[in-house]
């Protein structure tokens, strides 16, 4: 898939992922790693699966936020040689895997999922899951499009 056509679909894939997560019940990151699975040539049954012990903070610990998880699968998805190439593509992912989380913490000041649900905190919510999910995606998309 070009870059221009990513690209272009960005608003389509942040809405499917948000209403994936809305209507059928997927966790934040089951929701970016699905709705990003197709264009990283990845098995959207299997990114769902594979990504279900990620949600609410990594299996409800409210660690690192679950769409940034989801999206981490999909650049690895992306960028990873497999067994046969074993550890030769390990840094580049790993580079993208920090562009992410970077923008992510810029956009939002945290990566951690307790602290942008506000648990415990005087000011309250700093992000919804769907703004979570929506800027997850925005990011992976930017990345697999330069990618």
């Amino acid at each position: 898939m070009s870059a221009n056509t990513i690209s272009e679909r960005t608003d389509d894939l942040v809405q499917q992922a948000v209403a994936l997560r809305a209507e059928r019940k997927f966790n934040c990151a089951q929701a970016v790693a699905y709705a990003l699975a197709e264009e990283v040539g990845a098995d959207p049954e299997a990114m769902y699966v594979l990504s279900e012990g990620f949600g609410a903070g990594m299996g409800t610990t409210s660690e690192t936020c679950g769409a940034i998880s989801g999206a981490i699968f999909a650049l690895s998805q992306l960028n990873s040689a497999g067994t046969a190439a074993s550890g030769t593509t390990k840094a580049a992912t790993y580079r993208l895997v920090r562009e992410l989380v970077n923008g992510f913490q810029e956009m939002n000041g945290t990566t951690i999922c307790r602290e942008l649900k506000g648990v415990g905190s005087p000011d309250g919510m700093r992000r919804s899951c769907e703004g979570c999910i929506e800027d997850a995606v925005r990011l992976a998309v930017r990345i697999i499009a330069r990618a």
